[in-house]
C-alpha cells in the first residue's frame, strides 16, 4: 500500500463528479480531509489556485500537489493506492472501461442536461436523443451485472452517477430516460450499483438533490427571459 500522506478533496456536495471521487476513496479506504466548496455563491481562493484552468471541483490534493478533473483523479487514486484495483490488468479491458467512462461524460451527461434545460417540442426531441445515448451505454454492460462483471470496476464508479442524475432529471421534468422495459440491463445495473452500501452511504439526500437542481433549473430558465 502506498503512503497516503496528506490527502484533501475539494468538492461540492451536489456534484456528481466529486461524488465519484468520494466513492473511489471510500472503496480504496483512503483517509482524506474533505473541503466543501460553496459553488453557488463563491469559489474559494484555494480552488482557483489548485485548478486555475477550469476553476471547478473536484480537486484532489496529495502531498500538497493538486490533481484536477475527476476521471484523472480516479486513475491517480487507483495507481497510487494499489488495494482493491479498479482498472483491469488487461490493456484491452483498461481501454474498454476508459471508453465507457468517457462516453458517459461526453455523451450521456450532455444529453440528459439537454432534457433538463429545454421545454416543449425541443425537450421531446432531447428525450429521444438522450434515451438513444443511454441505450448505447447499456450495450457496454454486455448482459453482465456490472461493467466489471460480477464486481464493480473503474467504469462502474465513473458512470454510476448516471442512474442517480437520470432520476433527478426525470422527477423534475416529468420525463422518462431509463425504464425497465426498454433498458432492463441499464435500469437494473443503476439500481444495483446505487444500493451497494459503500456507494449508497455517500449519495446526498434525495430531497436536497431535487431542491438544488430545481433551483438551478429555475435560475437557468429565468436567464433566458
Amino acid at each position: 500500500m502506498a503512503d497516503g500522506g496528506e490527502v484533501k478533496l475539494h468538492g461540492f456536495w451536489g456534484s456528481p463528479y466529486a461524488l465519484r471521487v468520494i466513492w473511489t476513496l471510500k472503496l480504496k479506504q483512503v483517509p482524506y480531509d474533505y473541503l466543501e466548496e460553496d459553488l453557488p455563491n463563491k469559489k474559494s481562493s484555494l480552488l482557483l489556485q489548485y485548478n486555475p484552468v477550469h476553476k471547478k471541483v473536484p480537486v484532489l490534493v496529495h502531498h500538497g500537489k493538486p490533481i484536477p478533473e475527476s476521471l484523472v483523479i480516479l486513475e491517480y487514486i487507483d495507481e497510487t493506492w494499489k488495494q482493491s484495483p479498479l482498472l483491469p490488468q488487461d490493456p484491452y479491458e483498461r481501454a474498454r472501461v476508459r471508453f465507457w467512462a468517457k462516453f458517459a461524460d461526453e455523451k450521456c451527461m450532455p444529453a440528459m442536461k439537454a432534457v433538463f434545460c429545454t421545454e416543449g417540442e425541443e425537450q421531446q426531441k432531447a428525450v429521444l436523443e438522450a434515451r438513444e445515448t443511454l441505450k448505447t451505454l447499456e450495450s457496454g454492460l454486455e448482459g453482465k451485472l456490472f461493467f466489471g462483471g460480477e464486481t464493480i470496476n473503474f467504469a462502474d464508479v465513473a458512470t454510476g452517477y448516471i442512474g442517480c442524475w437520470a432520476r433527478i432529471v426525470e422527477e423534475i421534468t416529468g420525463t422518462t430516460l431509463i425504464d425497465a422495459e426498454s433498458m432492463p440491463s441499464l435500469d437494473a445495473w443503476s439500481k444495483r450499483f446505487l444500493e451497494l452500501p459503500v456507494i449508497k452511504e455517500c449519495v446526498p439526500p434525495w430531497d436536497k438533490l431535487i431542491e438544488l437542481n430545481s433551483g438551478f433549473l429555475q435560475k437557468y430558465l429565468a436567464s433566458l427571459k
